[in-house]
Order: structure tokens, then C-alpha cells, then sequence
């Protein structure tokens, strides 16, 4: 039975991060709202990833006792998460993924200075690169952790989750103590890679507005997953060899070139 992307979303929040899967099993006033979803963005690795945007709302309702403080998600949505795949929940102030500056943090170099954390202090820097034979912008966002509460992951035997889009380190130390580490060391989390593509793309619809920093124009890679279909690439079974190569890539830019020719 295929699932919605929505449904594909919520089933791994769930086993992430054990956010409800049923709306009936959140702690009222609180539900999930359905909002978007955005073009599907395409990693190296041949990963497609369909962004669902959702809200979650505390939509209390004639029924809630009007002296009756509404709770913040914080207090009452504590994340269970699964440390082999997430290894902290945090906050970011979603309006900044458009800008190059914190918005609303004043920090000193030495409260939040890269030598504690590892990290800069500033919110952002980007880079040029080559991909899909087209230049491509980089993001790098550095989220401060003060003024908001974390939710780390239990340490296990296993390897947690630690590198990917928020902890730094390169070389781990034992496993066990891999969180411990972070919690005790870390100012800011790094958003990079795909997820800080796609909080970008996610706050220029929402503000219809565009970033202050360089940024590629087009949201998502959906042309360039079609071409790759057209040529026999993204079957529906992954190998675990499968990588996209330059003549891969080049091979779907000839094919739209084409397509752009017998338009004309």
C-alpha cells in the first residue's frame, strides 16, 4: 500500500522523534495542520526528498477554560527520540533562513566564540559549488541554543546520529559519551546540506520574500529528476552502490538542452 508524502512525513516524525501519528493522541489544545508540500529536492546519493510543510497549532476552542494558560509545545510535546537517527530537537526562527545575520540573538565572542563550540559565532555563511553541472549555493546556518529548551537523545551502544545536520564532530569520540560531549560543549547547531536548502526554500514561500544572501533561483530539482527518469536513473530499488555521476548528470543536461532546441 504507497503512502502520501504527508503520510510518509508523519510515519517518520513518529519514529523519529515520536511525534503523534493520530491527531486524536496529541495533548489538547495542540493538532498537526497539513499546510504545503514543496518541489522534491535530490541528494548525491540518489536520495528524493518530497518537503512536507505542516503547523502545528494550539487551537484551543470554545470549550478551553478562558483562565486557562495555553501550554507551549515545549511543555507539553517532550520528543522521544530514536538516537540512531536524531540525536537532538531544536528551534530556529524560521524568518531567519532568509537572512545572513541573527535577527533576534546579540551574542559576545566570548559567551558564544568558536572556541567553545567549535562554531562561529555568526548565523551564516555560504558557498558556490558545482552540481547537477550547474553552480549551486551552499548554506551553512549556525542556530544559537540559548533562550529555548533542547531535547537530546538517550546515549546508546549504537552510533547516534551525530554530523549531519546538527552536531559537528568529525572524529567521534566512543559513542556512549558522543552526546554527553555535545550537550556540554555545543553554542550553536550547524543546518547545512539538503535540510538548510529546504528551510530556505520553505521561508521564500512563506515571506514571499527573497533571502539577502546568493542563492539559486529555481526551488527544488524536479526538472532534474525528471531527466534523470528519462535516462533510466532513480529506479524504485536503490542499491546500496548507487551514486549519481558526472556523466550521470551530464547526460540529463544534454537531454534538456534537447528539450529546450525542439522547443524553439
Amino acid at each position: 500500500m504507497s503512502e502520501t508524502p504527508f503520510q510518509t512525513a508523519r510515519r517518520e516524525a513518529f519514529e523519529e522523534i515520536g511525534l503523534p501519528l493520530e491527531d486524536t493522541k496529541f495533548p489538547p489544545p495542540f493538532r498537526i495542520e497539513h499546510l504545503c508540500q514543496l518541489p522534491a529536492n535530490l541528494a548525491r546519493t540518489e536520495l528524493g526528498v518530497r518537503p512536507c510543510v505542516a503547523f502545528l497549532s494550539a487551537n484551543p476552542g470554545p470549550d478551553w477554560p478562558s483562565d486557562r494558560r495555553i501550554p507551549t509545545a515545549e511543555e507539553v510535546l517532550i520528543p522521544r527520540l530514536d538516537a540512531k537517527e536524531v540525536a537532538a530537537v531544536f528551534s530556529a526562527p524560521f524568518h531567519n533562513f532568509l537572512k545572513d545575520t541573527d535577527e533576534f540573538v546579540t551574542e559576545t565572542a566570548t559567551g558564544f566564540g568558536s572556541e567553545a563550540s567549535n562554531f562561529p559565532v555568526k548565523w551564516y555563511n555560504g558557498t558556490w559549488t558545482d552540481w547537477h553541472e550547474s553552480r549551486w549555493r551552499m548554506h551553512n546556518f549556525y542556530v544559537p541554543i540559548t533562550g529555548q529548551t533542547v531535547a537530546w537523545a538517550p546515549t546508546v551502544s549504537s552510533s547516534p546520529a551525530v554530523g549531519s545536520s546538527s552536531l559537528p564532530y568529525r572524529d567521534l569520540p566512543a559513542p556512549a559519551r558522543a552526546i554527553k560531549l555535545a550537550q556540554d560543549s555545543m553554542r550553536r547547531f550547524r543546518v547545512f546540506g539538503m535540510t538548510a536548502r529546504i528551510m530556505v526554500d520553505a521561508a521564500r514561500v512563506a515571506f514571499d520574500e527573497a533571502p539577502v544572501f546568493e542563492h539559486n533561483s529555481h526551488l527544488g530539482d524536479e526538472d532534474m529528476i525528471g531527466r534523470l527518469l528519462r535516462i533510466g536513473r532513480l529506479g524504485p530499488i536503490r542499491k546500496p552502490d548507487d551514486e549519481l555521476t558526472r556523466e550521470d548528470l551530464l547526460a540529463a543536461a544534454r537531454l534538456g538542452n534537447d528539450d529546450s532546441k525542439m522547443k524553439m
